[in-house]
């Protein structure tokens, strides 16, 4: 058998034997569509762009919005005059022209009015549904007054193990007509972008502007092989300026008309009222002759139109592509941490050592397009075809957008890096926080070498010599964090060198970091344990940014994770020594922790007086208290402590920390679940002994510490309770209330919701060992029936598994879409199938 997560009990309709199951748990289990999103959803936005390139939202209304393209966040930000309209006009009847975004929604009070750059007077299409399946999402929109259907097919190429294709500053926009009128009727789609470079700001009545310094913009026209478009760029800046760079809008296909600039006036009336009159006439934009840069701090607006006319019943897809290229960012985290040296204080994107222009982006997209979007099909397909219940696979898609939003950026030096999250105008909490990413899994399945960057990151720069580990990384930007080592981030850090490892198979790796990593040990030992028992006990700081004292489960399981991670990987290198102290050390430390911090029912943190310190938890429920079990079971470790006391504890957590309702929940820290909705709580202390001044964020609710828990219960075998929350977790973003694409904690795209992945792993029963070249699969629910996407660090795919209902025969199949898979073999209900080489 293939090295897994260790046994675990049978939930109903689990593995090879079919129970009957309640309505409930019908319900649970059920695969199904995927939600969608009226115009009404406001807080819906959906990520446009790629890894480290920065992106732009797509709403519900169609709109677009959060112009994050300049290697900074911009929650709220928008472009002015940036948008698309239709015009159709059936034959013999009078033309309908709109804005290609449904109406606006109120609240209607800005103290002006909507300024004439949102063109809020336009006309606007009825209605509109927004649909995201990362990396797709689909807005279908509805017009009585429109003689034909239209809809928006928006992306950015996502490829899992092919990060340079996944990491492009750009997006496929295609709006898609369908003419359901009995008459041939014409049709043009335009869209407008002013011309972002140099950054463009609203002044006190609205107005638009370039801050100070920017200016003299110009927008050209130009031609490729097979499209054609408005570039846009500036002559204000040198190449090495942070405000450098240019931004494209292009149409694939076809002839297009263009406007380079629309028309320069003081009333911006007149540049609205020049433009709408030209394309709604004939839906043919005419240029206006205008080829002088924009003045000092002032900008202009292009549009580009594509016309067809459509037989009745006739398709026609209207392919546009947006495309930025900002290179330069500062050499750091922000300000305050930075390279300050001369001419060093600028360093690229790593999407700039591709290209040199947002056209060459451009054209790369359309060079490309049959295979880049073949790749990214791939993988939807793959991940939606799956028969886990859609909010499970809502949970894991829409996380990954925290890998392509501006919380993680990707250095033309190939670091990867990423803020715990990001404030609306600023990332938040630098430096590859260790405690944070632990509970981070997208990355890892999807593009192993990127957090095989993070661990060098860790290991070979933040790593002292007497192995204390910098748990905010700043050494390559010539700084140290000046603060202790995170006891939960070092030990977690460990146990993900053995994930990378057991991903990949990539031994160089695993013996590149190894001295490290037993370095690393040696110091938890040294420092954390301060009575020689092997139980840490010290001052340990850990994710909640303080330290616990005493024996406590957090930190004291993460170490028995580490110990028997580094046995393992001690083992195969052929470190017998190593391998057999580390081994002495788990035997010695697993017993001594659970008889000090069982208390019955959970694990307990253990101090004489809860009270000697501040912000401890005590004989509290802490949710966290087995996450290094949960990590233990996606990396194959088996239990660290006796299983029935695990589940025991597992379930203490979901019936003591999940509330259906917090109406009447006291929370004087910060607030991320309200009224009626349901979530796990961080702690809570069921049988009094709550401490005169518990640690920060123990009344909190956190999705990522939400979907590790709900991880957890499912490997322990109670799946109704773990996906309950995740379903909770997912009906809190609606779109109305909050953003499903974005799971804030300390700040947006908040890196510790891409635990979420865990649930897939743990749902399909996925275990992996690619130094023996072994995967295999034991579904938890709807195994009669079953198919999953699956990924490692050297393929990815498909598995399925279906049960003859007449025979109780199994077949089973696995197919590789992109990598190879050669040498590995994958087993499923006690069959075993080599896979093929496939090259993608």
């Amino acid at each position: 058998m293939t090295a897994g997560a260790g046994p675990r009990a049978r939930p109903p309709n689990y593995g090879n034997h079919m129970t009957q199951i309640s309505t409930e748990q019908q319900q649970l289990y059920a695969p199904g569509p995927q939600r969608t999103f009226s115009g009404e959803a406001g807080a819906a936005a959906f990520l446009l762009g790629g890894i480290g390139a920065g992106n732009v939202s797509l709403g519900s209304r169609g709109e677009f919005r959060d112009w994050e393209i300049f290697n900074r966040p911009a929650k709220g930000h928008t472009l002015p005059n940036t948008y698309f309209c239709i015009r159709a006009q059936e034959q013999g009847e009078a033309p309908v022209a709109k804005v290609l975004e449904s109406r606006l929604r109120p609240p209607h009070t800005e103290s002006h009015g909507y300024h004439q750059s949102t063109a809020a007077g336009l006309p606007r299409l009825a209605e509109s549904r927004l649909r995201g399946e990362y990396p797709f999402a689909w807005v279908q929109f509805e017009d009585p007054d429109l003689p034909v259907e239209v809809s928006l097919e928006a992306h950015t190429p996502l490829i899992p193990l092919n990060a340079e294709d996944s990491a492009i500053p750009g997006a496929y926009l295609t709006y898609t007509v369908r003419n359901r009128s009995s008459r041939p009727t014409d049709i043009s789609i335009a869209g407008s972008v002013i011309n972002p470079v140099g950054g463009v700001e609203h002044g006190q009545f609205g107005h638009p502007h370039v801050p100070d310094g920017g200016g003299r913009n110009l927008n050209e026209y130009r031609e490729g092989d097979g499209f054609s478009g408005l570039f846009l760029r500036s002559l204000a800046f040198e190449p090495g300026d942070l405000r450098y760079g240019d931004a494209c809008l292009v149409a694939q296909g076809g002839p297009a008309t263009y406007k380079r600039v629309w028309r320069r006036s003081s009333w911006a009336h007149e540049w609205l009222e020049e433009f709408w009159e030209d394309f709604s006439s004939d839906g043919r934009l005419e240029d206006l002759g205008i080829d002088t840069p924009s003045e000092e701090g002032q900008t202009d607006t292009g549009s580009l139109a594509v016309s067809a006319t459509l037989a009745p019943g006739e398709v026609r897809a209207f392919a546009f592509i947006l495309a930025w290229y900002f290179p330069n960012r500062v050499n750091g985290w922000s300000d305050k941490v930075r390279v300050r040296r001369e001419g060093q204080e600028v360093v690229r994107n790593h999407y700039a050592t591709r290209f040199g222009s947002s056209w060459d982006v451009a054209a790369y997209l359309i060079q490309n397009r049959e295979r880049l979007e073949r790749g990214a099909r791939a993988f939807h397909d793959a991940l939606f075809s799956s028969t886990l219940p859609p909010y499970v696979l809502d949970a894991v898609a829409s996380n990954i957008t925290a890998l392509r939003s501006t919380t993680c950026f990707w250095l033309e030096d190939g670091r990867f890096l990423g803020y715990e999250g990001c404030f609306d105008e600023a990332g938040c909490c630098d430096g590859t926080c260790t405690h944070v990413w632990n509970y981070a899994q997208t990355v890892a399945f999807l593009f192993p070498q990127l957090e095989q960057n993070m661990r060098r990151t860790e290991f070979l720069e933040e790593t002292a010599p007497d192995g204390e580990m910098k748990f905010r990384a700043r050494r390559m930007f010539e700084s140290v964090w000046d603060h202790q080592a995170a006891a939960d981030g070092q030990l977690g850090t460990v146990m993900r060198v053995l994930r990378e490892w057991k991903l990949t198979g990539d031994d160089e790796f695993l013996r590149q970091l190894w001295p490290h990593v037993q370095a690393a040990l040696r110091y938890a030992v040294s420092y954390w344990d301060t009575d020689g028992d092997l139980v840490l006990d010290g001052e340990q700081h850990n994710t909640y940014d303080i330290e616990f004292y005493g024996p406590n489960p957090l930190t004291g399981v993460l170490f028995l994770g580490a110990l028997r991670a580094a046995q393992e990987m001690a083992a195969y290198l052929g470190d017998n020594e190593s391998a057999r102290r580390y081994a002495q050390a788990f035997e010695h430390s697993a017993p001594r922790l659970d008889e000090l911090c069982w208390n019955g029912e959970y694990y307990v943190q253990r101090l004489e007086d809860v009270d000697r310190y501040p912000y401890q938890h005590g004989v509290g429920c802490l949710s966290d208290q087995l996450l290094g079990q949960q990590l233990a079971h996606v990396y194959g470790l088996g239990y660290l402590l006796p299983p029935e006391r695990v589940k025991a504890a597992l379930q203490a957590v979901y019936r003591h920390n999940y509330r259906t309702n917090f109406t009447h929940h006291v929370n004087c820290q910060r607030t991320y679940v309200l009224n009626d909705e349901a979530g796990l709580l961080v702690c809570s202390w069921p049988h009094g002994g709550r401490p005169k001044v518990p640690f920060p964020y123990s009344d909190e609710v956190w999705t990522g510490m939400e979907y590790q828990v709900a991880t957890h219960l499912i490997y322990e075998g109670l799946v109704d309770e773990g996906l309950s929350i995740v379903r909770a977790a997912r009906d809190r973003h609606d779109g109305v209330r909050r953003n499903p694409w974005n799971e804030v904690e300390c700040g947006n795209h908040y890196v510790r919701s891409m635990a979420s992945w865990g649930l897939l792993v743990a749902l399909t029963g996925f275990s992996f060992n690619l130094p023996r070249g072994e995967v295999a699969f034991d579904p938890a629910i709807n195994a009669d029936d079953f198919t999953t996407f699956w990924s490692t660090g050297r393929a990815w795919g498909t598995y399925s598994q279906h049960r003859d209902p007449a025979t109780g025969e199994w077949e089973i199949d696995v197919q590789v879409l992109y990598g190879n898979a050669s040498v590995l073999s994958a087993r499923g209900t006690g069959r075993e199938r080599m896979l093929r080489d496939v090259q993608v």
